[in-house]
């Protein structure tokens, strides 16, 4: 373009426009320009230092040039047109003013309809172990703080039972609870109870749902996940996006087997009526994984079924029971592609220690089976296997292996467990609880007690524990390099890789528990595939699964792990940028 023809698209463009060079230096603008910059001339200064939007941006190919810019209490949308086909040509840049239209565009999306449904966890447990008046009271002050916090929502509010409400607000004012990390959360917890533990709620919002039917589905799916981590927090789903809040206290044990007894009864029933039983775990099992399938391998034996385990690979640390149990000659083991096989549409596929299809040891074995059921003490997490004919998922629980324990106990007499068997699940009870040192109730040692009477010897169960001259060098390695960190956690990294990694992790983990002043460990390293593997620990006072969730990975408040792509040196770093980032919230 010469510099006449240059010169009268500036002078008759009805709207703020400019030329730009391939080096980004505006070379002729308009008088309208004035509308957006408010500097006397622009020519030859930096478009980035005017805008704040990169060269790269302007000259990307046409569908990608729409951008916005705001400028002087207005919004314009830049259209950025190149002059010539060269790779370095000219861009003319139009500053359209969308300021209406914008406002018009947030005030709609502000305006959306947001649902909100409030559960009072373990309320049963509440009105069952205080007086009738005093229920009453707690009621009215659970009511008030619930209204008093809708109002500030400008929130309509509705009590449909005693323990739950649903209320209607803009996204607005969902904003401002997101922003303000629901204080609702704390406020419930501080109200006095006589019960021995406090008041929680659990929260599930749906949000920008296309229909009012389809915000209040994704409002009750955010509270059945809210309840399926344990309460005591609030769960948004944004479409396909779910975002999680709270979540500080410990799940609360529930002291009544009534629900136990029923889902024994329930997989009872669902046996009998199946041809075969196929148990599997997740990838790699522990000692949990591996307890609860021999438990649940037991329940279908003891009515005379056809039962397999699946596993295809297993940990080091497991091979010393995993030999044991075919050396008894007393279960079947089947690899992936015979389970796959043998598998057919009258199968029942029970899955345990897991809920998420991704990690389970036979991932095709689900969509082959058309009744599965799911018994786990993880919190839930968006990923689950939908639609399972039976679930007995149990955050309080201390393992897997404490909810199968309780299940064989009305399923049939003690005298029919054999000791391997109840030492394989006192096993998995153990090394979930880090020795009966954390996340343990009285239903954990009434299951462990049942366990020793059914003959479990403990001196056996150690030896399921110990590791190699290897394994224990890189322990004490890694626990010699730990760094302390001012806010409470240690970090450290086990050196080279190891098949047995995770173990060594989590056992490097609880070891750093012991040292004065940790609230919190975290230990990273290689397994043998090169895979980085994390264990987290803690007290309770830092949620190490919400950490581990921003790894890809979950667990519990107490007790949690991921395995991700990054090396262990990229894990502890983010590690540190996440508790610099809380020291300055």
């Amino acid at each position: 373009m010469d510099s006449s023809t240059e010169r009268l698209l500036m002078e008759h463009m009805p709207f703020p426009a400019c030329i730009i060079n391939g080096r980004g230096k505006v070379t002729s603008a308009n008088s309208n320009i004035d509308e957006v910059f408010i500097y006397d001339g622009i020519k030859d200064a930096d478009i980035f230092a005017l805008t704040g939007i990169k060269l790269a941006d302007f000259q990307k190919r046409p569908s990608e040039r729409c951008l916005l810019l705001a400028r002087n209490d207005k919004i314009f949308k830049i259209i950025a047109n190149a002059l010539d086909d060269q790779e370095d040509s000219p861009v003319i840049l139009y500053f359209l003013d969308v300021t209406n239209y914008e406002t018009l565009k947030t005030l709609y999306n502000d305006e959306k309809i947001c649902i909100c449904i409030t559960n009072v966890d373990n309320f049963d447990v509440l009105s069952s172990n205080t007086e009738k008046s005093d229920t009453a009271v707690l009621l009215t002050e659970i009511d008030k703080a619930v209204r008093q916090w809708a109002a500030k929502m400008e929130a309509s509010v509705t009590r449909y039972k005693d323990y739950m409400y649903i209320m209607v607000m803009e996204k607005s004012a969902c904003d401002r609870l997101v922003e303000n990390k629901f204080p609702i959360l704390d406020d419930i917890r501080k109200i006095e109870t006589d019960i021995g533990f406090p008041i929680t709620l659990s929260i599930g919002i749906g949000i920008g749902g296309k229909t009012p039917a389809k915000t209040d589905e994704m409002a009750h799916a955010a509270l059945d996940l809210a309840l399926g981590r344990g309460g005591d927090q609030a769960v948004l789903r944004r479409g396909s996006k779910i975002e999680y809040y709270g979540g500080k206290m410990q799940t609360v044990e529930k002291g009544n087997k009534g629900k136990s007894r029923i889902i024994a009864h329930s997989l009872k029933q669902l046996i009998e009526q199946s041809s075969k039983v196929m148990i599997m775990g997740h990838r790699n099992p522990d000692m949990d994984a591996f307890g609860s399938a021999l438990g649940v391998f037991r329940l279908a034996a003891s009515v005379g079924k056809e039962a397999h385990i699946v596993i295809d690979r297993y940990h080091v640390n497991m091979a010393e029971i995993f030999m044991q149990a075919k050396e008894t000659g007393a279960y079947s083991f089947v690899n992936n592609e015979k389970a796959q096989a043998i598998a057919d549409e009258d199968t029942l596929l029970v899955v345990v220690d897991t809920h998420k299809p991704s990690i389970t040891e036979c991932p095709g074995l689900l969509s082959k089976a058309e009744k599965i059921v799911v018994i786990d003490h993880h919190r839930k997490t968006e990923e689950f296997i939908e639609n399972p004919t039976l679930s007995y998922m149990e955050p309080y629980a201390s393992s897997t292996a404490e909810l199968v324990t309780e299940m064989l106990q009305f399923f049939h007499e003690r005298k029919n467990f054999s000791k391997f068997e109840a030492e394989a699940l006192l096993a998995g009870i153990t090394v979930d609880t880090n020795r009966f040192a954390g996340k343990t109730g009285v239903r954990t040692f009434e299951a462990a007690s049942w366990l020793r009477r059914a003959g479990a010897d403990t001196s056996a169960v150690k030896r399921f524990f110990q590791s190699d001259r290897q394994a224990f060098k890189i322990k004490a390695d890694s626990i010699a390099k730990a760094e302390f960190l001012d806010c409470g956690a240690a970090l450290s990294i086990c050196e080279g890789s190891h098949p047995d990694m995770q173990v060594l992790n989590a056992q490097t983990a609880e070891m750093l528990l012991d040292v004065k002043g940790i609230k919190a460990s975290f230990v990273a390293g290689l397994d043998g595939e090169g895979v980085t593997t994390v264990s987290a620990r803690s007290f309770g006072e830092i949620n190490v699964q919400t950490i581990m969730e921003e790894f890809g990975g979950g667990g519990h408040l107490m007790t949690a792990g991921a395995q991700t792509k990054l090396s262990p040196r990229e894990v502890m770093e983010k590690l540190k940028e996440h508790f610099r980032a809380e020291v300055t919230k």
